[in-house]
């Protein structure tokens, strides 16, 4: 897949088109076939034996609408190739089932959906998979052992924004023959590029930041050419194929990438420094902070700090719901990364099935709030935090 990398990424995103429409748009159609026709046997084998480029079935990912796609996911991760799937637990599963059979080495905390996967599937698999705190990454050396094993982690991670070194836990696994794998959805393509850091694999939930309306499911892997070919097979025998139209739909969403991120940094930054002047609140976790813990990590090995922005209110449960169900402007709901700002609590979402005591080893306290910060103006995010917190605390 030809790249020109001396273009910036708005630029390559923007002009990521291999088919030229007839009637002069500027975008392509949307290729909604499942099959295709050839003109005798031969020229179907050529295809299905690889001797001859072509389209067979969608189902196989050959369709123009996913290639055209895929072309533009690679391009943002600077990757070699890249596999689009119909959602980012899709993406994550093919992974884990090509690259990690001979062992999955989990670090820091890690997506609900992604923890259930190793736990009840891979496991249940005899897929050994061993799991370590961000603070026990000193031990990654004790738990690779033979090669060909796979390190899995997120950066940022959910809901601590906890930073991990991707290019020291790259080379530490590199050493001892395994591949590393980075779920890349907070950050975004725009904010971090774990391959030129030493990844081997990128994964995305493509529902969030890269569809970024709300509107869409998709996954994205973005890896080498040799990498993705093993992946293959299990995306098209799973059946995890995402659908032309939305292929289309999330071509469209990635036009707009570049400039959204700018905005989500910018918008995140203005709210975490507001909240971190409110007497109400306790703590704010947010990677461009000076304050944060990972903030010198962040800044080396990221562009922007993302759009999610955690907040601990000063009081319980209880208190931390009052400030969520008293938000007007914040969406209370699940995801992130669409152009409205969400509000979830971590407790009674995506960490609702820890123990109490499990979630306060993560750190996760009843009193946190995740926030997903959109588009809005910040100004207006601000005042209605500002409200829901007076609302809550009297």
């Amino acid at each position: 897949m030809s790249q020109d990398n001396t273009q910036g990424p708005a630029t390559g995103i923007i002009h990521n088109r291999h088919h030229r429409d007839s009637f002069g748009s500027p975008y392509s159609p949307v290729y909604n076939t499942t099959t295709y026709q050839f003109e005798n046997t031969e020229a179907l084998l050529d295809v299905i034996e690889d001797r001859a480029p072509g389209h067979l079935y969608t189902r196989w990912g050959t369709n123009p609408s996913i290639e055209e796609l895929e072309q533009g996911l690679a391009r943002l991760e600077n990757a070699e190739a890249a596999l689009a799937f119909a959602s980012g637990m899709a993406a994550i599963s093919a992974t884990l089932l090509a690259h990690g059979r001979k062992g999955i080495v989990c670090v820091g905390d890690l997506y609900g959906g992604t923890q259930e996967l190793l736990v009840n599937h891979c496991q249940a698999l005899g897929i050994p998979v061993h799991f370590l705190f961000k603070e026990e990454v000193g031990q990654l050396t004790n738990t690779l052992g033979e090669p060909g094993k796979l390190v899995y982690f997120e950066t940022p991670a959910n809901p601590n924004l906890a930073i991990l070194d991707v290019a020291g836990i790259a080379r530490i696994a590199h050493q001892h023959g395994a591949l590393v794998a980075v779920d890349n959805t907070f950050a975004s393509p725009i904010n971090q590029q774990p391959l030129e850091l030493g990844a081997d694999l990128v994964l995305h939930s493509a529902t969030k930041y890269l569809g970024g309306h709300s509107d869409l499911t998709a996954g994205a892997l973005m890896t080498s050419a040799e990498l993705a070919a093993a992946v293959v097979p299990w995306r098209k025998n799973l059946g995890q194929l995402l659908a032309p139209e939305t292929a289309a739909l999330l071509s469209r969403s990635l036009r707009t990438l570049p400039v959204r991120i700018r905005q989500h940094n910018e918008n995140a930054m203005a709210v975490a420094q507001a909240m971190e002047k409110h007497p109400k609140v306790r703590r704010v976790l947010y990677p461009g902070l000076p304050g944060f813990a990972d903030h010198e990590l962040a800044a080396r090995q990221m562009k922007g700090f993302g759009g999610m922005v955690t907040i601990e209110v000063d009081g319980d449960r209880a208190a931390s719901t009052a400030v969520a169900d008293n938000l007007r402007l914040f969406l209370l709901a699940t995801s992130l990364g669409g152009v409205e700002s969400l509000v979830s609590q971590p407790c009674a979402t995506s960490h609702h099935g820890l123990s109490p005591e499990e979630r306060l080893k993560r750190g996760i306290t009843d009193g946190m709030l995740r926030l997903s910060i959109g588009l809005e103006d910040s100004e207006d995010l601000i005042a209605d935090l500002n409200q829901a917190l007076t609302k809550a605390f009297g």
